[in-house]
């Protein structure tokens, strides 16, 4: 089975990213990944979906998938594995990848309630930026920096940095294992079981 609690654990800090943060330095990607935190952040708030939960999750997804790029990290987190796979294979690992994010995200979200987040600075990555961060608790401090990509003038996340340690490659690490002793199949099957204990979750 995946090793579920490095796995989910990575997914947990992104959200609190995501939900608690305080003003400080901004670039254009910082100013765009701010919005999305605005906008979660009102949604969480707002009363008239407190008896909601449904509804507020489906919304808190949709703000989320507009800043992250799901089909760019699901194929930095395949890597070499990635041009092994057909078109067809392609389309339906980024379909239960995406979806298995993004439900772990928002039904992880409503637990974060300490958590401070500033925004520290922009760094060049590459073609991209990274948008670096310090999640702020009681005792502790933990550097989680954004990897974001232009496209056409929208900024998208495509990996996070936490503690030195890239979510991608994580996942990368992880999933070439199960391939390279088992099969892509038996990844996919995993992935769907995680996937179908999400709904399940959803339902309570």
């Amino acid at each position: 089975m995946i090793q579920r609690c490095r796995f989910w654990s990575g997914c947990c800090l992104m959200i609190t990213v995501l939900v608690f943060s305080s003003p400080a330095w901004a670039g254009p990607a910082t100013d765009q990944l701010r919005t999305t935190v605005d906008e979660v952040i009102r949604l969480l708030g707002d009363q008239s979906l407190k008896s909601q939960k449904q509804q507020r999750r489906q919304r808190l997804r949709q703000v989320i998938n507009q800043r992250f790029s799901y089909e760019d990290m699901a194929r930095y987190s395949l890597g070499q594995n990635w041009k092994n796979l057909s078109a067809g294979q392609r389309s339906e690992f980024v379909d239960v990848f995406s979806e298995l994010l993004e439900r772990s995200y928002a039904s992880k979200i409503e637990a974060y309630t300490d958590e401070k987040v500033v925004y520290q600075a922009e760094r060049h990555d590459g073609d991209g930026i990274e948008v670096r961060t310090l999640i702020q608790r009681r005792n502790d401090q933990i550097p989680v920096y954004y990897r974001m990509v232009d496209k056409d003038g929208k900024w998208w996340v495509y990996d996070v940095v936490i503690e030195g340690v890239s979510l991608v490659s994580n996942y990368r690490s992880q999933f070439s294992r199960i391939i390279r002793e088992s099969s892509f199949q038996d990844l996919m099957r995993r992935m769907r079981t995680k996937l179908q204990e999400e709904k399940n979750l959803e339902k309570l």
